[in-house]
């Protein structure tokens, strides 16, 4: 419960860093990288599609 709770905030602070979590260090999150840089509200979409689709 508390770890669902902490990607969901990461996933709004820091989008990459929850995709990290998740995935580790790969096309995932660098796709997520690129996202937040270039604008703030896909990478927080994909983070939350990435962390809890399942």
């Amino acid at each position: 419960m508390l770890g669902s709770i902490l990607r969901l905030v990461l996933c709004f602070v820091l989008p990459p860093a929850a995709v990290f979590l998740k995935r580790g260090f790969g096309i995932s999150f660098l796709f997520s990288v690129i996202l937040t840089i270039a604008v703030w509200v896909p990478g927080v979409l994909y983070a939350l599609y990435v962390n809890f689709r399942d």
